[in-house]
């Protein structure tokens, strides 16, 4: 099969990322067979491939918002049918037992492994997948609509979830790729009032079309203060502007895996009155199937720009660059 692969890690531009032939890989006793249909493009994606992530895996083939069919699966699976549309996503697979699984909190185990990183993802043909955590989808989404949910989306709703904010509060979204266009019409559906802090016209554009209440540069302050803000742009720098932003007793999440250097906090000014700053650290798949369920109830659309397969590379390179709003998705172009 045709699938990309990191080669020597390093800016995207150079060449990093390779397509190659690898052979279709065989399911363990307890995995699935996936044929690839769509993947989402992720900033993780672009972090792996740049390096700004450690090397997991040499070679590795990223993507981890998958969407294909059942093509296949191990002699333990039971309960998936061969051409049954499943999902992929970013956590991979814990080992149920860690005092962190135990307690609901599987996205903190300390044996997690992750698609795309850990083992190879969905920019590729075909990928696997333990049986445990392929997700069911809800049919009335496309290939290319679901895919940017399987994480853009997942994520977005743990971090509003870590924001903690008030009913019909206030909330900044510095940032606004596909993470954050996903994550604002949750927060719109349940009432809130957003405003959105991002380089790029068609980025605010998009963002006002959807119904935030303002759309300004990401080092700008908002119209009002606010209860919550959530940090997803990769940018250290912007931390302490968000929480200039946030009113007394504020909640900051930081939703990116990976985050520049941040300068010194000044206390008065940017801590103090109880704000407080919150990680996001991967997902549960609690979050997973709760996001899903609520994506369906109130017609969550992500706006996307579909790549061949073929073209994963310049993908990335758009990415980067800021060249589209919402999400990227390759289309598997090689069946």
């Amino acid at each position: 099969m045709r699938a990309w692969s990191v080669q020597v890690p390093g800016p995207v531009e150079k060449g990093g990322l390779r397509f190659v032939e690898k052979p279709v890989p065989r399911p363990a006793d307890d995995e699935l067979l996936v044929h690839v249909r769509a993947c989402g493009v992720c900033r993780t994606d672009l972090h792996v491939t740049e390096g700004d992530l450690p090397v997991h895996r040499t070679g590795v083939t990223p993507g981890h918002e998958v969407v294909g069919v059942v093509a296949g699966s191990g002699s333990r699976v039971r309960g998936f049918e061969t051409g049954e549309r499943v999902g992929v996503a970013w956590l991979r697979s814990t080992d149920g037992t860690c005092a962190y699984c135990s307690r609901g909190a599987e996205n903190l185990c300390p044996s997690s492994r992750y698609t795309g990183w850990d083992a190879d993802g969905g920019y590729a043909e075909y990928t696997t997948v333990p049986a445990g955590f392929a997700h069911r989808l809800p049919g009335s989404l496309d290939d290319v609509a679901l895919a940017p949910l399987l994480c853009a989306g997942i994520i977005g709703h743990r971090a509003l979830r870590r924001a903690a904010l008030p009913p019909r509060g206030r909330l900044g979204l510095y940032g606004f790729g596909g993470s954050a266009h996903l994550c604002a019409q949750v927060a719109l559906a349940e009432g809130a009032t957003v405003h959105v802090l991002t380089r790029g016209a068609a980025a605010q554009r998009l963002a006002l079309d959807l119904g935030a209440a303002s759309a300004r540069d990401a080092y700008a302050m908002p119209p009002e203060p606010l209860d919550s803000a959530i940090l997803f742009a990769p940018v250290g720098d912007l931390v302490p502007v968000a929480l200039r932003a946030l009113d007394r007793g504020g909640t900051l999440a930081v939703a990116g895996i990976h985050l520049s250097d941040t300068p010194p906090l000044h206390y008065e000014t940017e801590l103090f009155h109880e704000k407080q700053i919150r990680s996001v650290t991967s997902n549960t798949r609690t979050d997973a199937r709760e996001f899903l369920a609520l994506a369906a109830r109130h017609g969550v659309h992500a706006t996307t720009h579909a790549y061949p397969l073929s073209r994963a590379d310049e993908a990335l390179r758009d990415l980067k660059a800021g060249r589209f709003d919402g999400a990227a998705v390759l289309v598997n172009d090689m069946s």
